[in-house]
């Protein structure tokens, strides 16, 4: 296989990847209206480990994992698993839709800045332009979607923005530290064992919520919502994003978040019945356009 052809599959991989997020954050929303958030992330994390128990096993090609990679995978689910969903939860409940939708935008900027300083990779103009055009691709779509503060969370909203600051850093950090994963472990293995973190991280809060919870109250609907939502966010989409980042810069990587809120707002308009405006269909056309520059050929890496 060619170096473009492996490229192409790469850029392929990050792009399903960050739109199966979005396609199961758009869904979720039932999810949440039947589950506690710390049940669900257990159950989440239980059925994923359930679904690659063979994936954890170390391939016989592959050193034993050093001390320093030890710490880097409980890193890579304490920030990406753990604590990006906790901050991205409460974050979004404390302040406006907007705010969450403009401070996410910072994603590809944040992942480019962590990849120069801890990965040292080198960012050329074409790729700080396409950072420029996700992050203002996915400013426009926010503000399509203004809403304004409700009266009882003003208060908290300085609260709820820093918290989503915060889950900007998580997911960036998530982004590079995989990068430094794929230079010595599989995808699948990497999937495997960060998901089994994130299991032993949130079973003491899932735990709890479940002794306490009537599972009854559960529909069948909402059971087969839960299956593909563990599948797809403990599975799919990190093998997907592990495979594409072992022949991508993490930088360049970043610019793929795009999808993530594209694909959340066509579910949106076209599984939830909800309107799709002008202004949005300019966010996606600057949002991929980002993505053109990113993947474009050139005579030498940006």
């Amino acid at each position: 296989m060619s170096t473009r052809t492996k490229k192409l599959s790469a850029y392929l991989l990050l792009a399903l990847s960050m739109s199966l997020v979005g396609s199961y954050v758009a869904l979720s929303k039932p999810l949440v209206a039947a589950l506690p958030v710390f049940l669900l992330a257990w159950l989440r994390f239980g059925i994923g480990g359930l679904a690659m128990p063979h994936w954890l096993c170390k391939p016989p090609d592959e050193a034993p994992l050093s001390r320093a990679m030890q710490q880097l995978i409980f890193l890579e689910s304490l920030l990406g698993n753990f604590l990006f969903s906790l901050c991205m939860l409460y974050g979004v409940s404390m302040t406006s839709a907007v705010s969450a939708g403009v401070i996410m935008a910072g994603i590809p900027a944040v992942v480019a800045l962590l990849s120069w300083l801890f990965l040292r990779e080198r960012i050329g103009l074409r790729i700080w332009a396409a950072i420029a055009c996700a992050a203002l691709g996915i400013a426009l779509l926010a503000l399509s979607k203004a809403e304004p503060t409700p009266a009882n969370q003003q208060g908290s909203e300085l609260w709820g923005n820093l918290l989503l600051f915060g889950a900007v850093v998580c997911e960036a950090a998530y982004a590079v530290i995989g990068k430094k994963l794929t230079g010595v472990l599989s995808p699948k293995r990497i999937t495997a064992l960060i998901n089994l973190w994130g299991f032993i991280l949130m079973t003491p809060l899932g735990l709890y919520v479940a002794l306490n919870f009537n599972f009854g109250t559960v529909a069948t609907g909402s059971w087969v919502l839960l299956l593909f939502y563990a599948l797809a966010a403990s599975v799919w989409t990190v093998w997907l994003w592990m495979t594409g980042l072992k022949t991508v810069p993490a930088a360049r990587a970043g610019v793929f978040t795009v999808m993530l809120p594209i694909t959340s707002a066509l579910v949106g308009v076209l599984v939830l019945g909800e309107s799709l405006r002008g202004v949005q269909v300019l966010a996606f056309a600057i949002a991929l356009l980002g993505l053109v520059l990113a993947t474009l050929p050139a005579r030498r890496e940006n």
